[in-house]
């Protein structure tokens, strides 16, 4: 090996990308060289360990960024590197620099989050708000932050009293409301909006619609299940009724879906989602166009209108929803992909679904967060908010 070689290879952050070349598959390779000069060597050979042991892969992509923000973040605001263990006035330093007072920053510019430390962060790409942080960022910061420490083998300051309280003090002073996903929710309108943007017979617009169909009449599946989605989950079952109380009515496809590992769900569950009717035939309908034998079920389709091998990301599925919602005349800022799951819960409710039988196709573990879809649905059809009219 020459000498240029060697110095090339000893290169920390040279040597750190190499091997984040092994997870290329998990985290996104465009940040790669980002995340190799903001994380250490012994936070990428804990990635590394991580994606060995089966950690999911939604899971591992927001460690390494939260653990990039929490590096970067440490360096702008302390001058050092992030500490380990961390000290609890470190932790608390990072819920003051997040979360604050928006009505006190305006009579003290040294509330919140220094200029400085801002700037700093905005300069490597990683801060875009002015304002305080959303709460969920913070909390799912400070628990990737204790994730880190006990796969350290180490104790961290995350369970104390202290930062507890100051957590929850500072999201009621930084008074910035929950936001949900997707503004507005795809029920059943709305989809047929969207898809009759899809009727052509172009290979785009079979699978779009496919897209649409499935991760809808699925339950709602979340865009990372969707790109993930591979030929092997898939069974053809036979076909059932379209009256269940009518073994003479129309035949309908049915196909069952392995959900596997899920945000909520291991590998070994036995959890399956059933696709009946028009999401089951215009699945089939991609697959046998597509000629997909095996492997990823949908892919990106380049510019000349040819399939390609690797799968869609969960961007990519996100970015075919806004797309087909702005043919269809809506606003694209007010759905995101996030928005076929909240909406097929919404129409769940509006048709009289029981909320056992919808969680049980979708999926959801939180009865409070299911439930909230449900009330939403009664709210707005009900007699309470129609009293003045």
């Amino acid at each position: 090996m020459t000498d240029i070689a060697s110095a090339f290879l000893h290169d920390p952050r040279t040597r750190r990308a190499l091997e984040l070349d092994t997870l290329a598959a998990i985290l996104p390779i465009d940040r790669r060289d980002r995340l190799a000069e903001l994380l250490t060597d012994d936070d990428v050979e804990i990635l590394k360990h991580l994606a060995r042991e089966g950690m999911g892969e939604n899971t591992l992509r927001a460690l390494a960024s939260d653990l990039a923000y929490l590096e970067a973040w440490a360096l702008a605001g302390t001058g050092a590197p992030l500490p380990w263990p961390a000290a609890e006035a470190l932790a608390l330093k990072f819920v003051a620099h997040h979360l604050w007072d928006p009505g006190k920053r305006e009579a003290d510019d040294r509330h919140g989050m220094p200029a400085d430390v801002g700037d700093a962060l905005r300069a490597n790409g990683l801060l875009r708000t002015k304002g305080p942080h959303a709460p969920d960022t913070v909390r799912r910061r400070l628990a990737s932050w204790s994730t880190m420490h006990r796969w350290r083998g180490l104790e961290g300051p995350f369970a104390s009293p202290a930062l507890r309280s100051a957590l929850r003090l500072a999201v009621r002073a930084s008074g910035r409301p929950r936001r949900r996903k997707s503004e507005r929710a795809v029920t059943r309108d709305i989809l047929d909006r969207l898809t009759d943007t899809c009727r052509s017979n172009e290979l785009v617009d079979v699978r779009d619609l496919a897209i649409l169909m499935a991760a809808f009449g699925s339950g709602g599946r979340r865009r990372s299940e969707i790109a993930g989605l591979r030929l092997e989950q898939l069974r053809d079952d036979p076909p059932v009724s379209s009256d269940p109380t009518d073994p003479t009515s129309t035949p309908l496809p049915c196909l069952s879906v392995r959900l596997g590992r899920t945000k909520t769900t291991e590998a070994n569950d036995d959890a399956k989602a059933l696709m009946i009717g028009p999401p089951a035939a215009a699945l089939k309908a991609w697959i046998a166009r597509a000629k997909i034998a095996r492997g990823p079920v949908f892919r990106a389709i380049d510019r000349w209108g040819t399939l390609e091998e690797r799968a869609l990301s969960p961007q990519s599925v996100n970015l075919i929803v806004k797309r087909r919602c702005a043919a269809a005349g809506l606003d694209p800022r007010e759905f995101s992909a996030h928005g076929l799951r909240s909406g097929y819960l919404t129409e769940a409710s509006r048709q009289g679904v029981s909320l056992p039988e919808a969680m049980q196709q979708s999926q959801h573990r939180s009865i409070q967060q299911a439930a909230s879809y449900y009330n939403d649905a009664d709210r707005t059809e009900g007699k309470a908010a129609r009293l003045a009219i």
